[in-house]
């Protein structure tokens, strides 16, 4: 069933969806606590200050995560004839991912002045869950 399809006979999140989904939450998870990891080195370890550590995090995660992505996570998913429209879709989506977690740093450390570990659950949780809808049904379509 690796064409692209969610596998409807056995619900919405079966076959082919349920193992992206799977693939996801490793790589993702991966990629994710790696951008994490960089931030929180950077801004709490080095001084660096929170929103230029978030940015410098994000460029390794979006290197990383566009080559795990493309060859692990929805490997077989769509066409793979575009590559150069693909990495446009992916890098658009990741500068989403990025504005959205400069929103999480802007909003818990800087307006309310939390801990530089704050926003680190919303990384985690909510941007991770849009990039992959966003990457599945766009990106890698």
């Amino acid at each position: 069933m690796e064409d692209g399809s969610d596998g409807a006979a056995g619900g919405p999140v079966s076959g082919v969806m349920g193992g992206q989904l799977i693939r996801y939450g490793l790589t993702g998870g991966f990629v994710t606590a790696l951008q994490a990891a960089v931030y929180w080195v950077l801004a709490d370890r080095a001084g660096v200050h929170p929103q230029l550590a978030n940015f410098l995090g994000y460029l390794v995660a979006v290197a990383s995560g566009y080559v795990l992505h493309g060859r692990f996570t929805f490997r077989g998913h769509g066409s793979r004839d575009r590559p150069v429209a693909r990495c446009v879709r992916f890098v658009a989506v990741s500068l989403l991912s990025l504005g959205l977690n400069a929103l999480w740093v802007w909003l818990c450390v800087d307006l309310l002045g939390w801990p530089l570990w704050s926003p680190v659950p919303a990384m985690g949780l909510v941007t991770p869950a849009l990039v992959f809808v966003l990457n599945r049904q766009w990106v890698f379509r």
